[in-house]
């Protein structure tokens, strides 16, 4: 089997997306504050549940729009407080990836992508599949675990099973 940049990537973003949704759905419908959520942490120096879900967005969908471009340099703007528009961001996130096709992911294979925080001073150069594939993965999958993480500190009843969301299998 050759290698597909596709497949190494964007069918697992687009299964954490959409369990992440599933997570907000639970939120919504626990007594937990919905305010307590948005800004809870797993500890003091960390960002917020509002944050990560933020960042799950902008490591995947965005990670994809910044290597079209060439470029990502993150939105450093506030992150939605609403639980339904965070559940919003991740759908939009879901079915803009889901709308890609393999070829074009596939194409980028060889391109340059460049990571540029200018607030910090950062501009990091890479091949564009080193940059999905050891950038904005591990970023993306570590913004999920975290947040999943926040939910359960809170007491948010999920499991395993929630975080993983619709497996991949072989139907039979």
């Amino acid at each position: 089997m050759s290698f597909s940049l596709y497949e190494a990537v964007i069918p697992s973003m687009i299964q954490l997306l959409n369990a992440g949704q599933g997570w907000i759905e639970k939120a919504k419908a626990s007594d937990i504050p919905e305010e307590k959520l948005a800004q809870a942490s797993l500890i003091d120096d960390m960002a917020p549940f509002a944050q990560q879900v933020r960042w799950m967005v902008a490591h995947s969908v965005g990670a994809i729009e910044g290597v079209r471009a060439g470029i990502m340099e993150p939105d450093l703007g506030e992150p939605a407080q609403e639980l339904e528009q965070m559940r919003l961001n991740l759908g939009a996130a879901e079915n803009t990836l889901r709308a890609i096709s393999k070829g074009e992911i596939d194409s980028f294979i060889g391109g340059t992508t460049v990571f540029k925080l200018a607030s910090r001073n950062i501009e990091l150069p890479f091949k564009s599949e080193d940059f999905l594939l050891s950038f904005s993965q591990p970023n993306f999958y570590f913004h999920t675990t975290t947040a999943y993480g926040i939910l359960r500190k809170q007491g948010l009843d999920i499991g395993k099973l929630d975080y993983l969301g619709q497996l991949r299998m072989v139907q039979g």
